[in-house]
């Protein structure tokens, strides 16, 4: 982790999200997690795997996001 010794530039990495227009995308997935808490699913080890992904199309609604292990969403290729 590049911050051990000092602190997170958390306002600063907000502003530069904002800028990159990363923020409405972050708070999407977000909301998917809370969706997932408020249903008291435990996602603990787990990913929020989009069944379509974000890159062809697809969206953070809850009909599009499925659980899985972690090393089955990160070694998938966008085909």
């Amino acid at each position: 982790m590049p911050y051990t010794k000092t602190p997170r530039p958390y306002k600063r990495q907000y502003q530069q999200q904002l800028e990159r227009g990363e923020h409405e995308n972050r708070m999407e997935r977000q909301r998917a997690r809370r969706e997932y808490d408020k249903k008291g699913v435990d996602r603990t080890g787990k990913d929020i795997d989009h069944v379509t992904p974000l890159s062809k199309g697809g969206s953070n609604r809850p009909k599009n996001l499925r659980l899985t292990k972690p090393s089955v969403n990160r070694s998938k290729k966008n085909k």
